[in-house]
């Protein structure tokens, strides 16, 4: 029997990507329109963002322990969060939570290592680029990385939080990223992570300078194979 699985929703976009990518690619474990079974619940965004505002990352956790313990009412096996930034709060979660977790920047560590990059560059809100979450799980496995400048980090959140959670998708937040990758990629970088779970939305191995890591399908995928084992 296929595990369950359980997603810890943060924002409506990043969360529908992630959902949609199980549904569709679980076709490949299960066959033709086959997919696990899923469950997501997800808190207010506004909940999150106070939180986050506020630098409570224990508030953050509390949000997600709620959901978690929902979810795992719900029968779910294991959960995921397809968001990127409110992963600063797992030291706070793995503790209390009723059931373990598959790590976003574990999972995009673990592929950056299977396609041979060494460099990694950062994009994504400025609370995730100013932490530690993706630094932490490179640097374990030997992998270099860099981060967005401040200028590049405000506005970068800004297109975020402004418009790809809004579902607001435009031309020059691509060229934007588009100018911030190739940027990275003279300073090094062979791959840049796509960090924010609505990023992928907009940028991809297509239009992006960069060979590109695409945190939200890559747990999708994670969360696909654990469910099929």
């Amino acid at each position: 029997m296929a595990g369950h699985i359980g997603i810890v929703g943060c924002s409506a976009e990043g969360a529908a990507l992630c959902y949609r990518t199980i549904c569709v690619e679980g076709a490949e474990f299960f066959g033709p329109h086959g997919h696990p079974e899923v469950s997501l619940h997800t808190h207010s965004l506004a909940d999150y963002v106070a939180a986050l505002d506020a630098g409570d990352i224990e508030a953050v956790g509390r949000l997600m322990l709620s959901s978690a313990e929902k979810l795992a009412k719900a029968g779910a096996d294991f959960l995921i969060c397809p968001d990127n930034t409110i992963h600063q709060a797992m030291s706070h979660v793995l503790p209390r939570s009723p059931l373990p977790w598959l790590h976003i920047a574990e999972v995009v560590a673990e592929e950056a290592v299977r396609r041979g990059f060494s460099r990694i560059g950062l994009t994504g809100t400025t609370w995730l680029v100013e932490s530690e979450v993706y630094p932490e799980k490179l640097s374990a496995r030997g992998l270099d990385y860099l981060r967005p400048s401040a200028e590049e980090r405000g506005e970068i959140g800004r297109i975020i939080m402004e418009e790809l959670v809004r579902s607001r998708f435009t031309p020059e937040a691509v060229v934007y990223l588009q100018r911030v990758m190739a940027r990275m990629g003279r300073a090094g970088c062979d791959a840049v992570v796509l960090g924010c779970t609505e990023i992928p939305l907009i940028m991809n191995d297509g239009n992006s300078p960069l060979p590109t890591l695409d945190s939200t399908r890559l747990l999708a995928r994670a969360a696909l194979r654990r469910a099929a084992a």
